[in-house]
């Protein structure tokens, strides 16, 4: 079975039925359902979505039930692992929580990350360098893509 990390972008998706991606997020959730893909978020999406004017944020947050997404805990790992992203360019300062999503994906072993994240997390430099630091810090790396990609 195919194990996720969803990050945040994911579930904005979900509820934008007019936008690009819509129609196959909502197939990784209905693969979900059928036990085809077993997904996984963390607290750190939760605090984004925290962040969301409501209804927006209600609905975000049903999804993590509705579909039983597995969320995980807060891990130092991740945070260090992110500080690395940072220090050698590969993420902002400033969006370390796109680092942390990354991190979180790679130290749990996920086999993608879901992002429709394409200024910091779903983009070639990105994908290209985390997974240089991955290999060096012995870590998994999760392929970062699309839903388009999963389907």
């Amino acid at each position: 079975m195919l194990k996720v990390y969803l990050e945040t972008t994911v579930f904005n998706r979900f509820l934008e039925n007019n936008r690009e991606y819509n129609k196959e997020t909502k197939q990784i959730f209905d693969r979900i359902l059928q036990d085809e893909i077993e997904a996984y978020s963390s607290t750190y999406v939760i605090e984004e979505i925290d962040k969301a004017p409501e209804p927006k944020r209600t609905e975000m947050l049903n999804l993590l039930k509705k579909y039983k997404i597995t969320v995980l805990e807060i891990d130092q790992r991740a945070y260090d692992l992110s500080e690395t992203y940072i220090e050698l360019g590969i993420i902002p300062q400033k969006f370390r929580i796109d680092g942390i999503h990354i991190a979180m994906a790679a130290i749990h072993n996920m086999d993608c990350i879901v992002s429709l994240n394409f200024r910091h997390i779903n983009k070639i430099k990105t994908k290209m360098a985390t997974e240089i630091v991955h290999r060096m810090k012995e870590y998994n790396n999760p392929l970062i893509c699309t839903p388009m990609e999963v389907i």
